[in-house]
């Protein structure tokens, strides 16, 4: 697969099976429901100026589905681990940085679901998916709107419930970086599994990296990064934007270490700067660009994820920790984990902070490689499809950085798999009787084995746990494969 093809991912949706969905008596007759915030105003608006890397205003909030996939209700499969899941919104900005991507846009700017164990379900509201204009953006970057409603695929039934009571303790936590284009919820599977584990999981969204990422103040920042890693003259250019990329989402993610813990990474030369860690400040956006953000995202959404951040962590902190819980986070315990270019960076983040103790790459091809010198030591664990990261296989980049891999490791590959088969599209996707020719693996297998060998991973290297999972192969699990050239 060329760099190009591997960074302009594709949802594998069908379009046949995604209209007989819709068309089916069942699913006419049956009801979606969408979470509080997730539906969006009735009615036109005008179409402001647009200002770089934010989305156009649809013509309705509500655009009727026509022949998509309307009256269906998507699930989240339940989280394996003895615990309920609770989840807080963080809206984050690294005043020592400047967004790379849109310079004028000022300081980066992040927005972190915090996934953590809680003590009972039911305490809290159930917490939205995504909201309507992201659900939008991604369907139609993948060219989707016009087979399932993005009412449909914000409305997903997730596990976790917003502001529930914590559980007590301490609990390792781990970051997570989601695949270049995708929004951060399409990994929340594997997030509140991790939680309902007894782990905090701080899921972050990268400005200007996602097709759609909402933030409290009304806009909805769009795949600048997308569009100038596309633009690349040549595939070397291409590697090295990514590259980039990657090393910034490491920045990101030791950034949001330090806002959680309220301590600055003991390293020197760390890109989160002085350590300091805000919400948006205030007057930071100009009248004028509020009144075009509230044009680009239905004001039911945007209340959402305003009301939910705001209680979380929309605010000026200083150095102390951004989040109410950071009491939870075991400070001693940290690892990462990501998709696609997030597995990358997870790799990236443990080369610059010592911090972080273990880290997982989900299918990620290493545009920024592993140091010469390694990782210090620290256990590293790749998890990837048959087909593209066997040993041999195309992407060379895994076998040259598995030799410089100097702690605990382990290369894992699974058959019957795609790019996405990692994450929630595939679950998704079979509860709409889709399946990818590519990648026959049922979602729901898939997510079985992504969570139970990511959660094992984390177990013994956060935990301490002996994890037989994870010493050579199991007849349970036939589709994985250990490799150790």
């Amino acid at each position: 697969m060329s760099v190009r093809r591997a960074a302009a991912l594709t949802l594998s949706l069908s379009a046949a099976a995604l209209t007989a969905v819709a068309a089916s008596p069942s699913n006419a007759a049956s009801a979606a429901t969408t979470p509080a915030g997730a539906a969006g105003a009735a009615g036109a608006v005008a179409s402001p100026p647009r200002l770089p890397g934010t989305a156009a205003p649809p013509n309705t909030a509500v655009p009727s589905s026509g022949g998509r996939a309307a009256g269906v209700e998507l699930r989240l499969p339940a989280p394996s681990g003895p615990y309920a899941v609770g989840r807080d919104v963080l809206h984050l900005t690294d005043t020592a940085r400047t967004d790379p991507w849109v310079p004028s846009a000022g300081a980066r700017r992040l927005m972190v679901s915090v996934y953590y164990p809680a003590r009972a379900a039911g305490d809290g509201a159930p917490a939205p998916y995504m909201t309507v204009e992201e659900a939008r953006l991604l369907l139609k970057a993948q060219g989707q709107d016009k087979l399932l409603a993005p009412e449909v695929l914000a409305g997903t039934r997730t596990n976790a419930r917003s502001g529930a009571r914590p559980a007590g303790g301490g609990h390792p936590l781990v970051l997570v970086s989601p695949g270049f284009s995708l929004n951060r919820a399409t990994l929340t599977v594997l997030s509140e599994d991790l939680a309902s584990r007894g782990y905090v999981v701080a899921l972050v969204d990268h400005a200007y990296e996602s097709f759609g990422t909402t933030f409290p103040d009304g806009r909805t920042l769009t795949c600048v990064a997308c569009e100038t890693v596309e633009g690349a003259p040549t595939d070397a250019a291409e590697k090295e934007l990514l590259a980039r990329a990657a090393t910034g989402r490491a920045a990101d993610l030791s950034f949001v270490l330090d806002a959680l813990t309220g301590r600055r990474a003991p390293a020197a030369g760390q890109a989160s700067g002085d350590g300091s860690t805000t919400g948006e400040a205030p007057g930071r956006t100009s009248a004028k660009d509020r009144v075009a953000a509230k044009d680009e995202t239905s004001a039911k959404g945007q209340a959402a994820v305003k009301d939910e951040a705001s209680a979380a962590g929309d605010r000026t902190v200083g150095r102390r920790p951004v989040w109410k819980r950071s009491g939870m986070i075991d400070t001693r315990r940290i690892g990462a984990v990501g998709h696609s270019l997030g597995g990358n960076a997870a790799a990236s983040l443990m080369a610059g902070d010592r911090r972080v103790r273990a880290g997982v790459d989900m299918d990620g091809t290493f545009f920024a490689p592993v140091p010469d010198s390694g990782l210090g030591g620290r256990p590293f664990m790749m998890l990837g499809t048959a087909a593209g990261h066997s040993p041999g296989s195309e992407d060379a980049s895994w076998a040259r950085d598995w030799a410089r891999l100097d702690g605990w490791k382990r290369w894992l590959t699974v058959k019957d798999t795609g790019h996405f088969s990692f994450i929630d599209i595939p679950v998704l996707g079979e509860q709409l009787g889709v399946t990818d020719p590519g990648a026959p693996l049922p979602g729901s297998r898939s997510a079985e084995i992504t969570t139970s060998y990511v959660g094992a991973f984390f177990d013994r290297h956060l935990r301490g746990k002996a994890q037989p999972l994870l010493d050579g192969p199991s007849p349970a699990d036939p589709e994985v494969t250990f490799h150790n050239p």
